[in-house]
């Protein structure tokens, strides 16, 4: 994990957001890890837009292989109409060396799905969807 609460990891440091995703970017390459999760929740001004989706960079081929599994766990297990998506001017993932994707849980700015995403039973089955997902991934790749 590079968090587990609301704050960057830049120290204060004068140029403070580029400083946060350099030391992002560090520690998910340096951790030994085979593959990183990023975690969001995402929000507009529109409160129709709803569901979970994963946005992945080309920069390897097992993104988008990764991205694909997971949101095709996320649709059957959240009943997800959302489609995975191509992200191309992410700071982070054109700069991280181990595969992974970006995961937007939910809207909470559609009043229904932030409700949902504050309860533990739907976290709950966010998270069990995403296990399934990367324990599909791992059998295959």
């Amino acid at each position: 994990m590079t968090r587990d609460g609301d704050y960057d990891l830049s120290n204060n440091a004068v140029d403070r957001k580029k400083n946060d995703l350099y030391k992002r970017v560090k520690l998910i390459n340096n951790s030994g890890c085979d593959m990183y999760l990023s975690l969001h929740l995402n929000a507009t001004k529109s409160k129709s837009w709803h569901g979970a989706q994963v946005f992945y960079d080309d920069i390897n081929d097992s993104n988008i292989k990764l991205a694909a599994i997971l949101q095709k766990q996320l649709k059957a297990d959240l009943k997800t109409n959302r489609k995975y998506k191509e992200v191309t001017n992410g700071y982070i993932y054109r700069r991280v060396k181990i595969p992974g994707v970006l995961v937007e849980m939910g809207f909470l700015s559609n009043p229904y799905e932030r409700e949902k995403l504050k309860t533990a039973n739907y976290q709950y089955l966010i998270a069990r969807s995403l296990v399934k997902g990367i324990k599909i991934y791992f059998e295959r790749y």
